[in-house]
């Protein structure tokens, strides 16, 4: 029993210091702004960091210092070359929401009833972010020299040039409509819902958009709880579920069938509407995959849900990526960081993964060269996997997009039907497994 009590004296001891390490760093990246609200985003992962960090820093996703109204006034009185009275009906000066680049008001345009969202960025902050990006590069150069042996600076290269798209929000709303097209298109009902742009109210730095009503994804346990349901019973599970189920063929399709991707699937972007259905906002993030990454990562995604190590290692030649072996059995290693960096299941029995500890595969396997264009794949996938995480389902989206992936493959001619369905009833066994 005293051993116990000690037990829970430590972790309560524990507890304290990840809350007061969780305060300061939201303390840090709340003043400095810019990349660092970003930075929070990624340390706030619920499979990279302790509960109390996860419970402070996820907040600015969507509640990072805002902007003041007379300055977001000047901003859209600016882009519109008119008053805010002329365009709108109504316009809530308090934000529902703010983040990193920009942030959102509720308003209802002239001549309309329904309620829409506007989307203005703050002044200032693209200078902010790329000065910040660029001290990460070489950051990242330094951390290349130690014994972290993976292509950071590859990584920030896209970083670089994907936050500077963020910044057109013209971009963003075409964007917006092709996903849109794609998803509405090629489903009977498609699996997310996507806002619609108001083609007429978009600028570079001010883009209006149909308003989504919902929950944030991570704060759909509390809201259970609210309402009376158990959050961990069978209802619960189910809805957990089907929400997860949706993104995830989202995911799968705008990936490995369409190639253009919506690439920053974190919390504060993610919405659960009535009937748990799931509403995927904020499209300043986005990728084009060229085919023959899409296809080489099609591949990659069947060798991992079929644990096939010769596979994987093809895949990752085929990929660009080259790796070197500090170890024996490479290919089995190797397998292991394709699967901690592309795919969402976690290891039994961990709910936190620690790349950089010295068993991990990221130490046995260093990655001389990483294609910059597969950074936003595997930054999708990090945050599936932390927000699979953080709703308490542990999954394999490689197993999910398995079919996708041989669908791509089949209808590329790169893989015939005959080898489709004979890979396809293995996989099946795996997707759903007996008790």
């Amino acid at each position: 029993m005293n051993f116990v009590k000690d037990v829970n004296k430590h972790e309560e001891m524990w507890e304290r210091q990840h809350e007061l390490a969780a305060h300061k760093i939201y303390s840090m990246c709340s003043d400095l702004g810019g990349f660092f609200l970003k930075i929070a985003q990624i340390l706030g992962k619920p499979d990279l960091a302790p509960a109390a960090w996860v419970r402070k820093l996820v907040t600015l996703c969507d509640h990072a210092p805002a902007t003041s109204f007379d300055a977001i006034r000047v901003v859209l009185e600016k882009e519109f070359g008119r008053s805010i009275e002329q365009v709108f009906e109504t316009f809530d000066e308090m934000p529902l929401g703010s983040a990193s680049i920009a942030q959102v008001h509720r308003a209802r345009v002239k001549g309309d009833k329904r309620d829409v969202v506007v989307k203005v960025q703050h002044p200032g902050v693209e200078k902010l972010m790329m000065v910040d990006i660029r001290n990460l590069q070489i950051f990242a150069l330094y951390m290349q020299k130690t014994d972290i042996k993976f292509d950071l600076f590859s990584m920030t290269k896209e970083i670089e040039k994907q936050i500077g798209y963020e910044f057109d929000f013209k971009r963003e709303a075409n964007a917006m409509k092709k996903i849109r097209r794609f998803l509405y298109d090629n489903n009977r009902k498609s699996p997310v819902l996507v806002p619609r742009v108001l083609p007429n109210l978009v600028t570079r730095k001010v883009l209006v958009m149909d308003y989504m009503n919902g929950i944030p994804i991570l704060s759909l346990g509390d809201e259970m709880a609210k309402r009376g349901i158990n959050p961990h019973g069978k209802m619960a599970e189910a809805a957990k579920f089907n929400i997860l189920n949706s993104l995830s063929q989202a995911y799968g399709q705008m990936i490995l069938k369409s190639g253009f991707f919506h690439a920053d699937p974190h919390p504060g972007n993610i919405l659960i509407s009535k009937g748990s259905e799931v509403a995927l906002l904020d499209y300043g993030q986005v990728k084009e995959l060229p085919d023959h990454l899409r296809l080489g990562y099609a591949n990659l995604v069947i060798a991992i849900a079929d644990n096939n190590a010769s596979l994987a290692l093809q895949s990752f030649r085929e990929l660009g990526i080259a790796t070197v072996a500090k170890c024996k059995n490479e290919q089995q290693e190797l397998l292991q960081l394709a699967k901690t960096m592309f795919d969402t299941e976690m290891p039994p029995g961990t709910t936190t993964l620690q790349p950089f500890s010295e068993d991990s595969s990221i130490k046995k396997i260093s990655v001389e060269a990483f294609p910059e264009e597969l950074f936003s794949v595997l930054r999708t996938v990090v945050l599936l996997r932390g927000l699979s995480v953080g709703i308490g389902i542990n999954y394999s989206c490689a197993q999910h997009w398995r079919s996708m992936a041989e669908e791509a493959l089949v209808a590329s001619g790169r893989l015939s039907t005959g080898r489709k369905q004979k890979r396809r009833c293995s996989s099946l066994r795996r997707l759903y497994p007996g008790p």
